[in-house]
C-alpha cells in the first residue's frame, strides 16, 4: 500500500475555520506507532460528528484524519506479542483527537491500544458495535459491581435511540432487566420496543430543571445525554441506586444538587471509555461477545460508504440518527 485515501480535517489558523476533505496519503505520512492496521471498518459516533462539523474543539491538533474505532488486520509489526495479519479492534486513546484516526485505509497506532478481534465478531460487526457498544457494555459492568442487578427495579436508558442507548436497552433487556427508554422522536417507540424497552417516556418529561429529589422510579440509569435530563434522572432514582454517565448530547453541564447523593445514597458512576486497562477492555469485548443479541445488532446497524462519512456526521450531530453507523473503510 504505497498510498491510501483518508479523511483529512485541516484548519485556517488565522480564521480558525476548519475544513474536511479526502486526500491521498502515503505511509510516511503517518504518525509514530509500532503495529500498522489495513482499516477494514469503522464506525461514526456523536464525537466523531463533533470532531467533523466543529461544534465542539475535539481535535486538538491539526491536520487530522478523523475516526476514534477502527477494525482490522495487522500489516506490520515491531511487537512480539502482534503479528502481521492478526485481527484487532481499537476504541479511543486520542484517535481522531491528537493522534491520526480511523477514517483512512491505514492506521499506524500503539499495540497497547490495540486487543485481539473477540472470534466471535467480524470487522464489520465490531464497528456495528464500536465505541456505543463498549461504552454501553463499561457501563452495564459498572451498574454490576455497585449492585444494580435485573432484580433490583427498573433501569432507565437516555437517548435511547442513538448509538449508545440503544446498544444499552438491547444489552439491559437481554441480561433480563426492566427497561425504560427515553428518548425524544416519538416515531421510533417500535423500534426501542423491538430492542427490549418495556417502557418508554418522552424526553419532554425530564427535560425541565430538576427538583431537589423527584419520585423514585428506577434502580439505576444508563445516561449518554446530560444536561436536566440526566439531573432528573438522578433525581429519581431509588434508594441505594446509581446511574453510569457515558455522554453529553444534551450539553456538558449537569444542573443537580447533593441531594440525591446525601439523602438517598446514589452514585453517579463516570465512564471513560477512551483510556481504560487493557484488562477491561478484553472484559468489555469478552462480555459483548457473550451479551449481545446478535439479531437486534443487525436491527440497528446501517453500513455507509467511505463517502458518506461527513453527511452522516452532520446528521448524527443534528440528532436524525438511529442505532449504529458503520462505515466500510477498505
Amino acid at each position: 500500500m504505497d498510498s491510501f485515501k483518508a479523511l483529512l480535517i485541516t484548519r485556517d489558523e488565522a480564521t480558525k475555520l476548519q475544513s474536511v476533505a479526502e486526500t491521498t496519503l502515503t505511509p510516511d505520512d503517518l504518525m509514530e506507532g509500532d503495529v500498522d492496521v489495513r482499516v477494514e471498518y469503522s464506525t461514526i459516533n456523536y464525537k466523531d460528528g463533533l470532531a467533523i462539523t466543529g461544534k465542539l474543539p475535539v481535535v486538538r491538533r491539526f491536520p487530522m484524519i478523523p475516526g476514534v474505532d477502527l477494525a482490522g488486520t495487522v500489516m506490520s509489526s515491531a511487537r512480539e506479542d502482534i503479528r502481521a495479519g492478526d485481527k484487532v479492534v481499537l476504541n479511543g486513546w486520542g484517535l481522531g483527537e491528537t493522534h491520526y484516526g480511523a477514517f483512512s485505509q491505514r492506521a499506524r497506532v500503539s499495540g497497547d491500544w490495540l486487543i485481539p478481534l473477540p472470534k466471535e465478531f467480524s470487522t464489520r460487526e465490531a464497528m456495528a458495535i464500536g465505541t456505543a457498544g463498549y461504552a454501553a457494555m463499561l457501563a452495564v459492568m459498572a451498574l454490576e459491581r455497585h449492585g444494580v442487578d435485573f432484580d433490583t427495579g427498573p433501569v432507565v436508558v437516555t437517548g435511547a435511540a442513538g448509538g449508545v442507548g440503544s446498544m444499552a436497552v438491547s444489552l439491559l433487556s437481554r441480561l433480563g432487566y426492566q427497561v425504560v427508554a427515553v428518548t425524544g422522536r416519538a416515531h421510533e417507540h417500535d423500534y426501542l420496543a423491538g430492542l427490549g424497552a418495556g417502557e418508554i417516556i418522552d424526553r419532554a418529561e425530564l427535560g425541565q430543571p430538576a427538583k431537589l429529589l423527584g419520585k423514585e422510579r428506577w434502580a439505576g440509569g444508563v445516561d449518554a445525554v446530560g444536561g436536566n435530563i440526566l439531573a432528573n434522572v438522578l433525581s429519581m432514582t431509588r434508594q441505594h441506586g446509581a446511574v453510569a454517565a457515558c455522554g453529553n448530547a444534551s450539553g456538558m453541564e449537569l444542573p443537580t444538587s447533593v441531594a440525591p447523593f446525601i439523602l438517598r445514597g446514589v452514585s453517579l458512576l463516570g465512564i471513560d471509555s477512551v483510556y481504560q486497562p487493557k484488562q477491561r477492555r478484553i472484559e468489555a469485548w469478552a462480555r459483548l461477545a457473550h451479551d449481545l443479541d446478535r439479531d437486534k445488532l443487525v436491527e440497528m446497524t446501517t453500513t455507509l460508504p467511505f463517502s458518506g462519512i461527513v453527511n452522516a456526521a452532520h446528521d448524527i450531530v443534528a440528532g436524525k440518527v438511529r442505532g449504529r453507523l458503520v462505515v466500510e473503510i477498505d
